[in-house]
C-alpha cells in the first residue's frame, strides 16, 4: 500500500517524469514484500510475521535502528534488505580532482584523464544461449512441468547476465567515486536513443538491422544503472556528480574549439578539420564534457544560468 501510494503521488506530480503504474506481468519471479513493524531480530535469525523466525546469511553489520524489512525474490533465490535509521556525519571527499566521463559503446566509459573501461557486453556473451534455451520454451505446452521447469532455465540465464553486468557497473562506479571528487556525465536520454527503428506504416524507418544491434548494444551496457550508482557512491564519500547537455560534445575540437560534423566521421577517429587535432572520439569528447561541467559549475557559484552556446544545463543542487 505504501509502494502504490507513492506511485499515485509520482504519476500526478507534474514535476515527475513517472507514468501511471502499471500491473505487474505474470510468471515474472521478482516479486517482493515488506514489513513495515512486527519483524524480531537475533543474529544471524530473523521472525518474519505468519512466517516465523527464518536463517540469513548477514552480509554486513546491521548499524542504526530497523525500520522496516523488504522480501525480495530472483530467481530461485530469497532476499532480505534492511531499512535503518541512523545519523552519519557529512562526509568529506579525500581526493581534489575532477573528471569527464564519456559513454558509449565501443569503449564503455572514456575518461578525461585518458584513461578508459572497455564494455563487457554480459548480454552479447550469452545471447546464443539464451536464444536456443528460448526456442525450447516455445515447443514446451504452456504452464506444464517441462515448460516451468524450461522457464526456470532462461531465468537462471538472466539472472547470470544481470548479475555480472551489475557486478561490473559496482566495480567501475566504485573505482571512478574513489578517485574523483567531481564527476561530469552527459545527460543521456536512454530510452530515446533506444527506439524501435521500425517506424510507422506510412512513414517506415531506414537501416532498421543496423539501428536495432545499436539499441541492443546501448541497453546491454546498463548506462542509467551506471550514472544511478555514481551518484549515491558520491553522495556517500562527499562528492559530486554533474550531468551537461550531450549536444555536439562529439563534434567540438578539444583543442581549438571548432565544432563540425566533418570532425567526426567515424565512431572511434576525431580529426578537426579546422587546426587538425586527432585524438580518440570518445576522449576528445570526454575532455569537452568535463569543461562543460566546470562552466555549469562556475554559473552555479555566480548564480547565473549558461547560453546555449556553452552546451550546459543547470541542475538543481
Amino acid at each position: 500500500m505504501k509502494n502504490l501510494d507513492r506511485s499515485l503521488k509520482d504519476a500526478f506530480d507534474n514535476s515527475s517524469p513517472k507514468k501511471f503504474p502499471v500491473f505487474k506481468k505474470k510468471f515474472v519471479s521478482t516479486d517482493s514484500f515488506r514489513y513495515p513493524q512486527g519483524f524480531k531480530l537475533q543474529n544471524d535469525r530473523i521472525y518474519l510475521p505468519k512466517i516465523g523466525w527464518v536463517p540469513f546469511f548477514n552480509s554486513r553489520p546491521i548499524e542504526g535502528t530497523p525500520r522496516n524489512v523488504t522480501v525480495s525474490g530472483k530467481g530461485q533465490y530469497r532476499f532480505i534488505s534492511i531499512q535503518t535509521e541512523r545519523e552519519v556525519a557529512a562526509p568529506v571527499h579525500t581526493s581534489t580532482s575532477s573528471v569527464g566521463g564519456d559513454r558509449g559503446v565501443k569503449r564503455f566509459l572514456s575518461l578525461s584523464d585518458g584513461s578508459f573501461y572497455e564494455p563487457l557486453d554480459a548480454f552479447r556473451k550469452m545471447e546464443e544461449q539464451l536464444a536456443k534455451e528460448q526456442r525450447k520454451l516455445s515447443r514446451r505446452t504452456k504452464k506444464s512441468r517441462n515448460w516451468y521447469k524450461q522457464k526456470a532455465k532462461i531465468t537462471k540465464l538472466h539472472i547470470k547476465i544481470a548479475d555480472a553486468r551489475n557486478d561490473y557497473l559496482h566495480k567501475v562506479s566504485n573505482e571512478v567515486s574513489k578517485n574523483h571528487a567531481v564527476v561530469v556525465l552527459e545527460e543521456l536520454k536512454v530510452a530515446n536513443m533506444s527506439k524501435s527503428p521500425k517506424g510507422t506504416q506510412e512513414e517506415p524507418g531506414s537501416n532498421i538491422t543496423q539501428k536495432s544491434g545499436l539499441n541492443k548494444a546501448i541497453l546491454d551496457q546498463g548506462w542509467g544503472e551506471f550514472r544511478r550508482q555514481l551518484e549515491y557512491k558520491q553522495i556517500w564519500r562527499g562528492g559530486l556528480v554533474l550531468l551537461v547537455n550531450p549536444a555536439y560534445t562529439s563534434q567540438k575540437c578539444s583543442f581549438c574549439g571548432h565544432t563540425a560534423k566533418e570532425n567526426r566521421m567515424n565512431q572511434e577517429q576525431f580529426e578537426c578539420t579546422a587546426c587538425g587535432f586527432t585524438a580518440n572520439a570518445d576522449h576528445n569528447a570526454a575532455i569537452n564534457i568535463k569543461r562543460a561541467g566546470h562552466a555549469q559549475l562556475a554559473c552555479q557559484a555566480n548564480d547565473a544560468v549558461t547560453s546555449s552556446a556553452t552546451g550546459t544545463t543547470r541542475e538543481a543542487a
